[in-house]
């Protein structure tokens, strides 16, 4: 089978930073373990399979070793590619279906916009292992659905953070969210996200984790507009906007790269 296929790296104004994804419109049908492997053919922590349906586009998310049922920046990365490549005018909102139910993209000026579901964590008990694997004790655990969410005293401990990856691997969930609040005036907090277990052991900006990130920051702020910024080897920022049982996520995408995959 053949396939479009386009590099983008999402959350970012400048090539080469932020979290790059993969984005593959196939000529035709394709089936889950197809998609699987041009995941980890790809090697990006996510890849976006777009297939026209109805009115919108049904889109699905595979890291190198699982389909993910919900992914910011690839979300980001194929609603671009649907505009770059003319299939969608720019003045035109994009309906995904997906795993996670109907997402809605939109260009707002300069900024990709993307109404996405609010992912809060609930307070949990001490996870054994968690504050050794990662080398300091939390301030806060909490989970949701998809991940733990860690907060650590200083921005500078999550920054500069280096955690034991074979043993944060064995901590039962999709993703570890270590946060702190910003020590800089232009964001309100800074996050990294490891993923060791689903075969990303550090994503370098990820949009899904800023469903739990806003509502977490915005209660703790008592602000509804909050900036995140991801502050990996790669960084990228997140804006933020709380909106009930919603969160619009906004950033910027470069696309870097586009082609033919021929089997």
């Amino acid at each position: 089978m053949q396939a479009e296929l386009h590099l983008v790296d999402a959350f970012t104004s400048s090539a080469f930073r932020g979290n790059t994804a993969g984005v593959c419109i196939p000529d035709g049908p394709a089936d889950a373990a197809w998609m699987q492997q041009v995941a980890a053919e790809l090697k990006h922590s996510e890849t976006a399979f777009l297939f026209p349906e109805g009115a919108g586009w049904n889109l699905r998310w595979f890291t190198p070793e699982k389909e993910a049922e919900l992914c910011g920046h690839a979300t980001l990365a194929a609603a671009f590619v649907l505009w770059e490549t003319g299939r969608v005018p720019r003045d035109k909102a994009i309906v995904f279906e997906t795993l996670s139910g109907t997402l809605t993209v939109r260009q707002e000026e300069d900024w990709i916009s993307m109404d996405f579901p609010a992912e809060p964590a609930a307070t949990s008990m001490a996870i054994p292992g968690l504050g050794v694997a990662l080398g300091i004790e939390p301030l806060y655990t909490g989970r949701n659905r998809f991940d733990i969410l860690v907060e650590l005293p200083l921005a500078d401990d999550v920054c500069s953070l280096e955690p034991d990856m074979d043993a944060l691997s064995t901590i039962k969930a999709r993703g570890i969210i270590v946060t702190a609040a910003s020590d800089l005036p232009h964001f309100d907090f800074v996050s990294r996200f490891f993923a060791p277990s689903a075969g990303i052991p550090e994503d370098p900006v990820t949009g899904s984790a800023h469903c739990c990130l806003g509502p977490y920051w915005g209660e703790k702020l008592n602000k509804t507009e909050l900036v995140g910024f991801q502050c990996s080897g790669r960084g990228g920022s997140v804006r933020v906007n709380l909106n009930s049982d919603r969160v619009i996520l906004e950033g910027h995408a470069v696309h870097v790269f586009s082609g033919k995959l021929l089997v």
